[in-house]
């Protein structure tokens, strides 16, 4: 027996995702009647997209911007349900080796062509790699096939039992054999691309055909790519953006005007080691960066106490999966550190260097703070800032880095999403973490159809990450949206997304 859509989501880890976050501060329904037509928006960004293709785009700011154009089967919203999107209902195999999608009636590309079951295999076939090219979009490895129904039904047939893929399945359905995603992307969502300038501007236009005829509220969004956090500011302060992502720090300087929204940012900060460079590839080395470090000190000076530290890369807004026994199992302890750098042969010490895009400027102030901490221990190290690029390429797709400081999130409502990427041969492993308990225990997780015991086992393997100090898992910054007086419905996500759809102007 197969069960509806409703129930099925019950039963899986969406069940369990008590997410927390500070609820939006500009409140309004946006249904207001005092909602005008007929608007445009302008928000600020710190970084230039990697990618418009959703299958290749990899940072968390071009996830922001392509949340507005594509859509999946399914889509979260703010309370971390799944909903359906291009799909209208599914249902799941008792034993979690197929799951059946009704595609939407009437769906439509932003070409104004009707989305076809052509069009979800076409587009699951690409990101999985089944079309003869590379796997794109790596959590949807466990796809045998995607086989044709009917004209509105396709079945996903699994190569292994997965209780929790669901959340996998917000992946973009995209035109069938249209190749210029990455120049002129089409989607389903609210809105559609209109224009792209580097380091200038990307314009989206009001989609007239969403399946969601209330949405979105506004005719145009504009994301304004600036350089730096001071370029952002000026613009804010200047008038020329109606709203920003900022630091904690800055939001004292923007003044009157604007409401100041936060929440969770829903990605953690590390102190990222690469585990294959020396010294890095000894524990006990790791361990005793670990002991150097003060996240307390990096919460309360960097970010004014707006963060929840972690421990963990796992966000403390997925409550039933986040191990919050790690939280405190590295406190400083200088003492304790020193004599970890004894026993792993470096009683003197050594020198390292600490790699930071220098347009996060929260990122900057975490690195000075850890030098500084770092130095009571005996260890040497430098900042080095790269434009975000270079960081990009160098750090994260070479692994040519010794440390550096990121915030890292999840792209699915899922704890796979922050722990697959220290499986040995993840390709996303950027800090060369290999460990085959973890690997095993990793394994048998994903394997496991009962929820409680899948709970242990991602604790489990949090244990293992904590114990080899794989990195230092600092905190999860609050996120300072600002948002100028006259708009409204700016609303936080249990992920990391910018939805420009339910933003709209009140005057």
């Amino acid at each position: 027996m197969k069960k509806n859509l409703i129930r099925t989501i019950a039963s899986t880890v969406l069940a369990a995702l008590l997410l927390s976050f500070t609820a939006c501060a500009s409140g309004g329904d946006s249904s207001s009647s005092s909602q005008t037509a007929g608007d445009e928006f302008v928000f600020g960004m710190q970084t230039q997209p990697d990618h418009l293709d959703p299958f290749l785009a990899a940072t968390a700011d071009t996830r922001n911007i392509l949340f507005n154009l594509f859509e999946g089967l399914v889509k979260p919203d703010k309370d971390g349900n799944l909903n359906p999107a291009v799909a209208e209902s599914y249902t799941m195999s008792d034993d979690a080796t197929s799951y059946t999608f009704k595609i939407r009636k009437g769906i439509k590309f932003h070409n104004g062509k009707e989305v076809t079951a052509e069009d979800v295999k076409y587009s699951l076939d690409t990101a999985a790699g089944l079309s003869g090219g590379e796997l794109l979009v790596k959590d949807l490895a466990n796809i045998k096939s995607v086989q044709i129904d009917d004209a509105s039904t396709v079945t996903l047939n699994l190569k292994q039992a997965d209780y929790e893929f669901l959340p996998y399945l917000t992946s973009a359905i995209i035109p069938k054999d249209y190749t210029e995603q990455d120049q002129k992307p089409i989607g389903t969502g609210p809105f559609a691309f209109e224009s792209y300038t580097p380091q200038q501007s990307l314009v989206l236009k009001k989609n007239a055909d969403y399946w969601q005829k209330d949405l979105p509220k506004l005719d145009r969004v504009t994301f304004k790519l600036e350089t730096d956090s001071n370029a952002l500011l000026m613009d804010l302060q200047g008038g020329s953006i109606d709203g920003a992502s900022i630091a904690n720090n800055v939001a004292s300087q923007v003044g009157s005007g604007f409401q100041i929204i936060q929440s969770n940012s829903n990605a953690v900060q590390l102190l990222a080691l690469n585990n294959a460079k020396k010294p890095f590839d000894n524990a006990k080395v790791r361990q005793a960066i670990s002991y150097a470090i003060n996240p307390d000190e990096i919460i309360s000076t960097v970010n004014d106490g707006k963060a929840v530290r972690c421990g963990t890369p796992v966000i403390p807004g997925l409550k039933k999966y986040f191990n919050s026994s790690l939280t405190n199992a590295y406190d400083q302890n200088t003492e304790k550190a020193k004599q970890l750098l004894s026993e792993a042969g470096y009683a003197d010490g050594f020198t390292m260097k600490i790699t930071v895009p220098s347009n996060y400027t929260v990122h900057v102030d975490t690195a000075q703070v850890i030098i500084s901490q770092l130095k009571k221990a005996g260890i040497t190290a430098e900042m080095k800032q790269v434009d975000f690029a270079t960081w990009l390429s160098e750090a994260y797709t070479q692994r040519n880095y010794e440390a550096t400081v990121i915030s890292v999130d999840g792209t699915t409502l899922s704890p796979r999403s922050y722990l697959s990427r220290y499986v040995s041969d993840a390709s996303n492993n950027f800090v060369n973490y290999k460990n085959t308990e973890f690997d095993s225990v990793y394994k048998q997780a994903e394997n496991e159809s009962a929820e409680d015991k899948r709970v242990e086992l991602y604790n489990q393997a949090q244990e293992i990450l904590s114990k080899d100090a794989a990195s230092v898992y600092i905190q999860d910054i609050a996120n300072v949206n600002v948002l100028k007086d006259g708009f409204a419905g700016l609303t936080p996500y249990p992920l990391h997304v910018f939805d420009a759809s339910v933003i709209y102007r009140t005057k």
